[in-house]
């Protein structure tokens, strides 16, 4: 019997086989597509209309209405709008040789003139923070700006009953302690876990404090919705952890459990933690299902320890959902073949996808370089083996 994609995602999310697998291409900030990507795979595809931007620091596209029927998509991004007061938030244009922009926290971004794909960071505004005090003293964005939940409720509205569609609600910054390390620096805030944990409190607190600030305000928004929330922090890198198991349950893990328990506490209906962890991570699971993890995006599986997605379903499929981790992003998608692809596709969908629990959707943002008859063959192995029974 044919589902709705509102039915068929959150029959997905309870852990219960829909009528297929629910795809997502675009329906978070990190689940979608670059603009360079996109604009080739509409071509491709022959698919109509412009590429627009959605996100300049990341170089996200909009994931159009024609490409989104076109994929037969199940997920729409519901976002705040950018706040009345940006604070120093502006864009600078071209510096020299990079694009450069300044964002509402202060930190600025940029990306070369010639060759660039996104952004990256080159400015930390807490650089030289050494106190509390310091931290304290920083002009920290307005969490409850009104204008950031402008037309929130009503693009929800749309989402569900017009387009029967489901919906993730997006967060208005990114992961606490990844933000916090580009606030201060990557090399200074590993150095303060060690040294000055003072003030990597007072920022992870502060970060803390405007979150649920946030999610606070965003929640009301909602009324009894069941919310799919979109949390993150990159936890691992390639072959590891950025920093040990017992630093990060001690140091990181409260602020997550916090954050994730003030979050259920807040919603109305049920709300789903989606927490979106790149890299090494599978020994953080059991910490991150206490903390309240529903969904993990994206399963990098080309990690380290990470490979093997039968034994995650084996044995943490019953608790959590998979949201990506659909085919390897860094080698295969790029650079192999569309057999490759294919292939690759096909063992992840049937390793993750039974008995529920399993959102194909991309490994992060499919990048500039990405072949559009890849991601074809991505989607249509998707278009083959979708369908459950």
């Amino acid at each position: 019997m044919s589902q709705t994609s509102y039915q068929r995602v959150f029959a997905a999310l309870e852990h219960k086989e829909p009528d297929r697998i629910p795809i997502d291409l675009g329906g978070t900030a990190v689940t979608g597509i670059n603009i360079q990507a996109l604009r080739k795979l509409k071509d491709h595809m022959d698919i109509p209309g412009e590429v627009l931007l959605r996100d300049q620091i990341t170089q996200l596209a909009v994931t159009d209405d024609a490409t989104f029927e076109r994929l037969d998509l199940d997920v729409r991004s519901v976002r705040p709008q950018p706040p009345a007061n940006p604070g120093p938030a502006r864009d600078q244009g071209q510096v020299g040789s990079h694009y450069r922009l300044t964002d509402e926290w202060g930190m600025g971004w940029q990306m070369p003139v010639v060759g660039g794909h996104y952004y990256d960071l080159y400015h930390s505004p807490l650089a030289t923070a050494e106190t509390v005090h310091d931290v304290e003293n920083f002009p920290w964005p307005d969490a409850l700006d009104a204008a950031r939940y402008v037309g929130m409720r009503a693009a929800a509205d749309q989402v569900v009953y017009a387009e029967q569609k489901a919906f993730i609600l997006e967060r208005m910054s990114s992961g606490m302690w990844e933000h916090a390390m580009w606030m201060t620096g990557y090399e200074k805030f590993f150095e303060d876990m060690i040294f000055n944990q003072p003030v990597v409190h007072a920022i992870m607190s502060k970060i803390l404090e405007i979150k649920m600030a946030y999610w606070g305000k965003a929640l009301e928004q909602m009324g009894d919705y069941p919310v799919i929330i979109s949390e993150a922090d990159d936890l691992g890198g390639q072959n590891g952890l950025l920093v040990s198991l017992e630093m990060y349950k001690n140091l990181i893990w409260p602020y997550h459990k916090r954050l994730f328990e003030f979050i259920k506490s807040k919603a109305k209906g049920k709300a789903y933690i989606f927490f979106h962890n790149d890299g090494a991570i599978y020994q953080t699971i059991p910490l991150l299902i206490e903390a309240g993890v529903d969904i993990l995006n994206p399963w990098q599986v080309n990690c380290a320890g990470m490979d093997d997605t039968a034994k995650f379903k084996r044995e943490y499929g019953r608790d959590l959902t998979i949201w990506g981790g659909s085919c390897d992003t860094q080698r295969v998608l790029p650079f192999g073949t569309p057999q490759e692809v294919r292939n690759e596709t096909r063992r992840r969908i049937e390793e993750l996808a039974p008995g529920g629990g399993f959102i194909f959707a991309p490994i992060h943002v499919l990048q500039a370089g990405v072949p559009p008859e890849n991601i074809v063959a991505w989607w249509e192995t998707w278009q083959e083996y979708a369908n459950y029974g």
